[in-house]
């Protein structure tokens, strides 16, 4: 702890708001009510920390993502008690899933009315424990003290992911003497990776002869996208990304495939099938990337680094398993491996690549998925955010947008959040206002957390919303088609919803690009425009995300290309 000139007399709320400022937070995003006015009523005060008002708590979930998927840096979202928590839950699964830095501040009941079925009671401790880091229920408001900065520790420190703490009302209001602050709770450093298995993982990248480099979020979040292409480079070794990983490679680098699994074109898939060694990094083996699990790289060793322990030899068993942190893992197994050219791997993925591409059929199309998503592209530069929401969108967007750079691809992807888009893309214009973040959503995504246009109009965000509508819920539909008889229920929408005028009435400006004279000429003025806005564009029904995996079929195994 640190030594104050003198002692202060607070209460809980005015604590944690001091504890919050000291360690660099400048915007946190929620919604007030009534076992959370305490707090609010200490951050009215602050002169150091903007309060970004949403329209749900979901919202305000997902616009703390955006700042910490966009930055690395943890982020703070608020919620009251009872449906102010149950409707944050989502948001914090979606980080638990990704491995996003969160700490999340909910108000609670008084501690005599715990257990009693208050108004807007529910037991946030015992909801959360499955989806969080870690949980605090308060109990004093000296306990504020060491809960806050361990808060930010916890959800810093190894792999990230949400912490959350509940305030009772009591507790907010409870007057204490401070006389020292603690230190700002900091990530802790990863232990030492093993020199053993780091010797055993140099030997088998030495000597295999068809090695593949398979990269997830992990990089993303270590900041180590950098040193992954610098060894992929060294080795020879062809290199795919999961959806999480999209990015820490550029699309067009010579030894990129990009997407594995389940969307991927299907050299990439058919490579992995022939490949000798996998080298993953920081990659958890997802279904959506292996498909069966049991026939993903069938003939393939594996090195398996990853910061968290507990997903070594979790699905696929590794021949050498390295914990540690990707930065540090990956510095020492670079200067220890051989340069190698793989000049006849590297030719036959070459191969596969020309004899098995992805399709993009009507690319030069602006009217179709991947004509649209080419033309925004063509419209913006590398230093652009691209966030999706969840459906067949995504997927278009994640086979086909030229993603060059880290922490430049905003998307769900452990739990496939629909709503996620639009919030999240607010929270990330906010954290980096320099920068142009255009959403790409679908007609079922956008109305899930729509709500958030107000905000978004509120705070004036460089945020440009690509709307791709087909009346329907895409993917559902698509599965409903291919492997349900072609029986499509409750799938497609009755009726439809004018969305510009919708997004008019939030004060959004809007482009319909179906009624432009010049779409293309349009679209390039809408995205180079200051300001948030909406973009309609309609889709065919019948357009599908091809090539695809069977759900839980082998990968081997696509269809529809």
């Amino acid at each position: 702890m640190t030594e104050e000139d003198a002692t202060e007399t607070l209460n809980g709320s005015q604590i944690v708001v001091r504890l919050l400022e000291r360690q660099g937070v400048r915007r946190v995003a929620g919604i007030p009510g009534g076992s959370i006015l305490p707090f609010y009523d200490a951050l009215s005060q602050s002169k150091l920390i903007r309060h970004v008002l949403a329209r749900h708590e979901q919202g305000a979930g997902f616009i703390a993502h955006g700042a910490a998927r966009a930055t690395g840096e943890t982020a703070v979202c608020l919620a009251t008690s009872g449906p102010g928590v149950t409707n944050l839950l989502t948001a914090i699964a979606d980080a638990k899933l990704d491995s996003i830095p969160l700490v999340a501040i909910t108000g609670q009941v008084p501690t005599a009315m715990i257990g009693s079925d208050a108004f807007q009671e529910v037991d946030t401790y015992g909801l959360s424990i499955p989806i969080t880091k870690h949980n605090f229920l308060v109990c004093s408001a000296a306990e504020l003290l060491e809960v806050i900065p361990e808060a930010f520790r916890l959800a810093a420190s190894g792999r990230p992911g949400p912490v959350l703490v509940d305030i009772p009302k009591d507790v907010q209001n409870e007057r204490i003497e401070v006389t020292r602050w603690p230190e700002a709770g900091r990530r802790t450093p990863a232990p030492e990776a093993d020199s053993e298995a780091i010797a055993r993982a140099v030997s088998l990248i030495d000597a295999a002869e068809r090695s593949i480099l398979y990269l997830g979020g992990g990089v993303t979040h270590s900041d180590g996208a950098a040193l992954a292409v610098e060894l992929a480079e060294k080795g020879g070794l062809p290199t795919v990304m999961t959806l999480m990983a999209l990015g820490t490679m550029p699309v067009d680098h010579a030894l990129s495939l990009g997407l594995l699994g389940m969307h991927a074109a299907r050299c990439t898939n058919m490579a992995l099938e022939e490949c000798d060694l996998l080298i993953a990094v920081g990659a958890r083996f997802d279904d959506r990337a292996t498909g069966k699990a049991t026939a993903f790289c069938p003939r393939a060793k594996i090195i398996h680094i990853d910061i968290d322990r507990a997903e070594l030899d979790k699905i696929k068993t590794a021949h050498v398993g390295i914990h540690g942190d990707l930065g540090d893992v990956l510095g020492r197994v670079l200067p220890q491996i051989r340069r190698q050219s793989r000049a006849r791997w590297l030719a036959r993925v070459g191969e596969l690549k020309a004899g098995f591409p992805l399709r993009t059929p009507g690319v030069d199309d602006l009217r179709t998925p991947y004509g649209l998503i080419r033309a925004v592209a063509d419209n913006l530069t590398d230093e652009a955010i691209v966030a999706t929401d969840v459906g067949q969108h995504q997927m278009w967007v994640a086979q086909t947008y030229p993603l060059r750079r880290p922490r430049q691809w905003l998307t769900s992807g452990g739990l496939g959040t629909m709503g996620f888009g639009l919030p999240t893309a607010i929270g990330a214009a906010m954290a980096q206002p320099e920068r142009t973040v255009v959403c790409f959503s679908g007609d079922g995504s956008i109305l899930m957390n729509i709500q958030e246009l107000a905000t978004a109009a509120e705070e004036g965000v460089n945020v440009k919303l690509v709307l791709m509508n087909n009346a329907s819920l895409g993917l559902v539909a698509q599965q409903q088609n291919l492997f349900y008889g072609g029986r499509v229920f409750s799938s497609r929408f009755a009726v439809e919803p004018d969305f510009l005028r919708i997004a008019e009435g939030f004060g959004w400006r809007t482009l319909d690009l179906d009624s432009a004279n010049n779409p293309r000429e349009a679209l390039g003025e809408a995205l180079s425009s200051r300001g948030p806005v909406f973009i309609h564009a309609r889709i065919d029904r019948s357009e599908q995300v091809l090539p695809m995996v069977v759900p839980s079929g082998a990968n081997k195994d696509m269809i529809g290309d």
